[in-house]
């Protein structure tokens, strides 16, 4: 790869480890805004959940469904059915059921998207990182092509470095966009499951 081909991709993979669509959040990577938590006004209009808070805990049951409502291994047409027939078997105490669910699913939906937002920064920082030791070799390249004498073996190991860190920056920046759809995948579950829970309850 040519130096000034080399340089062009150092400028450029810095600026896009650098770029931050909101100032508040400086790590974040993604195009999409980052909302720290959901809203639970936004995935609930049901009857309020203060008696139930970390109550759904308690009930093995609840605590079951949830982790396997929470999976986004399980299909959520799966999961839709698998509430309509937990709900379909608490006929006397539908309510209470659907409510102690619901929080089940706010709290852990909630800390899985937390954790992929936290883990989408900390990748963030290695990006910028990772960025400026490319453009900082690509100058130390540029340089040691152009000394006289020029040690033919110093920088075909450093070209050959720049290489294959840039790879490894190119496959996480793709990762990166990938994973960014996460969170917004989470609201999307978390919306559907209570939906469902509220229709399974009139």
């Amino acid at each position: 790869m040519k130096v000034l081909a080399m340089a062009v991709v150092a400028l450029a993979l810095s600026g896009t480890a650098a770029r931050a669509a909101d100032p508040r959040y400086p790590d974040w990577p993604c195009t999409q805004a980052k909302v720290p938590e959901i809203s639970l006004a936004a995935v609930w209009a049901g009857p309020a959940l203060d008696d139930v808070q970390n109550k759904w805990k308690d009930d093995a049951k609840v605590s079951a469904l949830v982790a396997k409502l929470s999976a986004r291994k399980t299909p959520l047409d799966e999961a839709e059915k698998s509430v309509k027939e937990f709900l379909a078997a608490s006929a006397t105490d539908k309510t209470a059921k659907a409510k102690l669910l619901f929080a089940g699913l706010f709290d852990t939906l909630n800390a899985q998207r937390s954790q992929v937002m936290a883990g989408l920064e900390r990748v963030s920082r290695k990006q910028r990182e990772s960025a400026d030791k490319i453009r900082e070799e690509t100058i130390a390249l540029h340089e040691l092509q152009g000394a006289t004498p020029r040690d033919e073996a110093k920088v075909e190991a450093l070209g050959n470095e720049l290489i294959w860190k840039t790879r490894i920056f190119e496959d996480r920046h793709k990762v990166v966009r990938f994973v960014c759809e996460v969170p917004t995948t989470i609201d999307q579950r978390l919306f559907a499951l209570g939906r469902v829970i509220q229709q399974e309850m009139e």
